[in-house]
């Protein structure tokens, strides 16, 4: 299993079902143009949102789940990671280098309306849309150890959730409940863990001695989805929301990296190195 402190920051990858109502935000700069820049392609549609290098530096692309249609939203000599999509669909949420450090930001579906949302000299990464979008978690190194934060939508109201001298990293949501599943390495390897938008309710979903990391949560929030080594490779395993009925769902070949539930949770999109990268 490759250890997720020292690897490069997986692939993040996000089913799109598109919604048109827009949040309303405080600050605003230009970020990429318009739907005019990119007039062939369809931002309204199922699309698929993920971290790419094939331009020379960390991108964010959206995809048609067909794969025939892709198009760079982010368009910055800085790093681009971590997409995540509003509830509506109207708005990603990413981090990017490009003020000095990595900080989490909004934009709009097509690239524009770009909003800084953190300003610290700490490190912030991996934002997740939780409370039907109004608010949105991420972690953060601002305390001195890896944690689990939350604020408002407009990046107001900041709270710390956790405030463990472990790594607590990879925070996912689901706008239905109010409920967290992130890794951690609190217990002497990495487990899954799962906690209350309000930092209560602390749980062990995976609890397994084998390392476990990347969870993703479906949109009922009944289900987990995690990266575990328990096979011998990195899988992808499935688990319920109380930690019981651990079972596989993609075992190769290759090792398998991070996972993310549709919205209407009847696929799964997931990254991979099967085919040779």
């Amino acid at each position: 299993m490759r250890q997720i402190f020292g690897r490069t920051k997986p692939v993040i990858l996000i089913i799109l079902f598109a919604g048109t109502t827009l949040l309303g935000a405080c600050d605003s700069s230009s970020g990429t143009d318009d739907d005019d820049q990119q007039p062939d392609f369809n931002f309204s549609g199922d699309l698929i949102a993920f971290r790419t290098d094939r331009d020379g530096q960390e991108e964010i692309y959206l995809i048609t789940p067909d794969g025939d249609e892709s198009v760079n939203i982010t368009n910055n000599p800085a790093d681009d990671s971590d997409p995540a999509w509003s509830p509506n669909g109207s708005k990603i949420a990413f981090a990017t280098d490009r003020d000095g450090q990595f900080e989490i930001y909004v934009m709009n579906v097509n690239g524009s309306g770009l909003v800084r949302l953190t300003n610290n000299a700490a490190a912030d990464s991996h934002p997740t849309w939780c409370s039907n979008g109004t608010r949105i978690a991420f972690r953060s190194r601002r305390d001195g150890d890896s944690n689990i934060y939350i604020m408002d939508a407009d990046g107001s109201n900041l709270v710390q959730l956790t405030s463990d001298a472990a790594a607590d990293l990879e925070p996912t949501c689901s706008p239905s409940c109010s409920k967290i599943v992130f890794f951690s390495d609190r217990s002497g390897g990495g487990d899954v863990y799962i906690i209350d938008t309000d930092g209560s309710n602390l749980t062990n979903v995976s609890a397994h001695p084998d390392f476990d990391c990347s969870p993703g949560l479906s949109a009922d929030c009944t289900t987990v989805s995690i990266v575990t080594d328990r096979n011998g490779s990195d899988d992808i395993f499935l688990i319920d929301i109380d930690g019981s009925n651990a079972r596989p769902l993609i075992t190769g070949p290759g090792d398998e990296f991070q996972s993310s539930f549709s919205g209407d949770m009847a696929s799964i999109t997931f990254d991979t190195d099967r085919d040779g990268n």
